[in-house]
């Protein structure tokens, strides 16, 4: 490679970008691209921002833009190839360009990465908030830039933070990040690190800016949000969406992914009290065999999960119960993926995320004998697809008659007809029929019959 390689922010940040605008007449503009999760969905966000109030343009990312950045994903192998795709095909969209990779694959394949020639700057886990200083200091040294930090070391929350989001009426909120679950299958407490929270003053200031622009809904979202407060003195999950659910003008708040253990008594009885909280549950399950649950190192039985869910029925007037299912996880025989069908059919859940089990270089599982074979996982699959087709039909048809509170979120056109359409608080899509512009407003629906994607209903307030 012939860049040089300034290594670990000893760069000068001291540069901006006004020299570009006096000498082209333009705003440079900045394309960016999200793999992976929730949590990268947020933090590009904030990127995003960030580069707004620098003076930056947005651009779209397959057109020739100055500035190209992907926030990659690792969690598979699948996702490493994805990432190197993406950051090559930015590349090819503007050959004097700068492309910049940031986040979990950065954080694991640095090494290899400074040496592909279609990238410029190498950020991992940390000092997202630093790209705008980054970008603009690479222009003087026209040097490859690599930032990682070793995130064993790392226990302060990095502040990123989001004012304004596409989505007008519902926006997602990062709460924590990092982990110390150690899952066999799963990469991700080495590239984010151990859990750190978000200080509940911070997240509270950006809710208050949130609504005021005129969000009602709220999305809390981690990499492991059940472990919030635990690195704090004296603050946890429900203490803060309590004080969240204090906040005048939010309507909403949605839990993101939890796991069985946060599920107590105490837990959910105060829960219940908090009127603004969805009665929509992502609890994590992953398989339904105890067995593949102990090599999942997964702290929880099939028993102990439906007691969970018990609770949370008991508590919640049919609650949405989501999950996420791993079929084909090393040594799965078939009598333990039956298992996982049955489980999966006896709770009854209202969608369910199904991922065929993919290697991830660097986690115990990929070094597990019994590696099942593709066609063996794709059947396994699309059993589990086809049942939970099923459930949530016979989810969505418990709540025909019913009235429920819509947040509408935009206007579609399904079969030449044009329909609004927007989420219950059980996250039900629902579509009805108004020559009104009621974008952003909560609106009482009756809800009629099974149609496309959701349920069609009838404005009744």
């Amino acid at each position: 490679m012939n860049k040089g390689i300034v290594e670990n922010n000893k760069i000068d940040l001291s540069l901006n970008n006004e020299r570009f605008y006096q000498k082209y007449g333009r705003k440079k503009t900045v394309a960016l691209f999200t793999l992976g999760c929730k949590v990268n969905q947020y933090e590009t966000e904030a990127i995003t921002e960030q580069f707004l109030q620098a003076g930056y343009a947005i651009g779209q990312f397959d057109k020739k833009n100055d500035i190209y950045i992907v926030n990659t994903c690792t969690v598979t192998n699948i996702a490493d190839k994805k990432s190197r795709k993406i950051l090559s095909r930015a590349k090819k969209n503007n050959p004097d360009s700068i492309v910049v990779a940031v986040g979990c694959y950065v954080q694991m394949r640095h090494e290899e990465l400074k040496e592909m020639p279609y990238i410029d700057l190498l950020v991992g886990n940390t000092h997202k908030d630093q790209l705008v200083k980054y970008i603009e200091a690479y222009q003087q040294h026209n040097s490859i830039t690599v930032d990682i930090e070793d995130m064993n070391h790392v226990r302060e929350y990095e502040e990123l933070n989001i004012q304004k989001q596409q989505n007008k009426t519902r926006s997602t909120l990062k709460i924590q990040d990092g982990c110390d679950q150690y899952c066999t299958y799963c990469i991700i407490p080495y590239t984010r690190g151990h859990v750190r929270s978000r200080h509940p003053e911070a997240i509270i200031e950006e809710v208050h800016l949130l609504v005021s622009y005129g969000y009602q809904e709220i999305v809390l979202t981690g990499i492991h949000i059940g472990s919030y407060g635990k690195d704090l003195d004296k603050v946890t999950l429900i203490e803060l969406i309590q004080q969240l659910n204090s906040i005048k003008g939010l309507k909403r708040i949605r839990i993101g992914s939890i796991e069985p253990g946060l599920v107590t008594e105490e837990f959910v009885h105060a829960l219940v009290q908090c009127k603004k909280v969805c009665p929509h549950f992502h609890l994590s399950l992953q398989s339904g065999s105890d067995s593949v649950l102990k090599r999942m190192h997964r702290k929880y039985t099939v028993r102990e999960y439906k007691e969970k869910v018990q609770l949370l029925r008991r508590y919640f007037d049919s609650p949405a119960l989501t999950t996420d299912i791993i079929v084909g996880f090393p040594m799965e025989t078939e009598e333990e993926a039956e298992e996982t069908l049955e489980f999966a059919r006896s709770i009854g859940f209202s969608d369910v995320h199904v991922f065929k089990y993919s290697k991830r270089d660097g986690t115990k599982a990929a070094e597990m004998k019994g590696q099942i074979d593709e066609q063996i996982k794709h059947r396994r699959s699309q059993q589990l697809i086809e049942l939970m087709k099923a459930e949530q039909q016979l989810y969505y048809e418990q709540h025909q008659g019913r009235k429920k509170s819509v947040l509408i979120e935009e206007r579609i056109t399904v079969k030449d007809k044009t329909y609004w359409t927007g989420y219950t608080r059980e996250y039900i899509r629902v579509y009805i029929e108004s020559d009104m512009e009621i974008e952003g407003q909560i609106v009482m629906v009756e809800l009629e019959s099974l149609f496309h994607e959701g349920i069609l209903g009838k404005r009744c307030d």
